[in-house]
């Protein structure tokens, strides 16, 4: 399929898909997508509700790292240990790597970035001394893990494109590799998507969107 790289709203780059008319991240905005609904909807939120002094986290397509890559930088600021587990059937190849900016955009490392996607699948490695990284080269309908995980990254490409992706299937698993009180967060805030999440068991909010969306969807494993 071919891919093409484009200037976000905020200046950083994201790949295109031109065959699906769909990107990796908004157009409106890369890194603040990936900031308001990753970090401060999920993280932090994560954080100050429940203080710990670990948090487990699960990102449901590791991409271009650039989720990954925020993480780290705000597990420092937080004082946090993180575990994180990107699972991705189709990784960015190393050339493509090379024209994202998100180090330049955000003042993290470049060699940092690099790291996390330098480093070995399925083994994991120790990127510094508070964020630990195991990424995993599979679909994500094989992922079997139960009660593992605080944190959901749910940052599958839309439902328009991959429906298959967005369903009661694939949100069962996710609301079990869930701990107590966990939470998943993603951009998406459909009515099928919602619905879907809530038949499995989710308590579902919805909350302000990043840029360029009205709304996003964060839902929490209550019973």
């Amino acid at each position: 399929m071919k891919r093409e790289f484009l200037v976000t709203g905020d200046g950083s780059v994201t790949i295109h898909l031109p065959d699906w008319g769909e990107q990796y991240h908004s157009r409106h905005g890369a890194i603040a997508e990936a900031e308001h609904v990753y970090i401060k909807a999920g993280l932090q939120y994560v954080a100050a509700k429940h203080p710990a002094a670990e948090i487990s986290i699960l990102e449901i397509g590791f991409g271009t790292g650039l989720n990954a890559l925020l993480t780290v930088s705000e597990t420092e600021t937080l004082a946090l240990s993180c575990t994180y587990t990107g699972v991705e059937a189709y990784p960015v190849s190393a050339e493509e790597i090379q024209k994202l900016n998100y180090p330049e955009k955000t003042g993290i490392s470049t060699n940092l970035f690099a790291q996390l996607h330098s480093v070995p699948w399925e083994k994991i490695i120790n990127i510094t001394n508070r964020f630990s990284l195991l990424k995993r080269h599979l679909f994500f309908s094989e992922i079997s893990e139960e009660n593992a995980y605080n944190l959901i990254y749910f940052d599958a490409f839309g439902a328009r494109v991959q429906p298959e992706l967005w369903t009661e299937t694939i949100f069962y698993k996710m609301y079990a590799a869930l701990k107590k009180d966990g939470v998943l967060v993603t951009y998406a805030a459909k009515g099928s998507v919602r619905r879907a999440m809530q038949a499995v068991g989710f308590t579902v909010e919805r909350l302000p969107g990043p840029p360029g969306k009205r709304e996003m969807l964060r839902a929490t494993k209550t019973a």
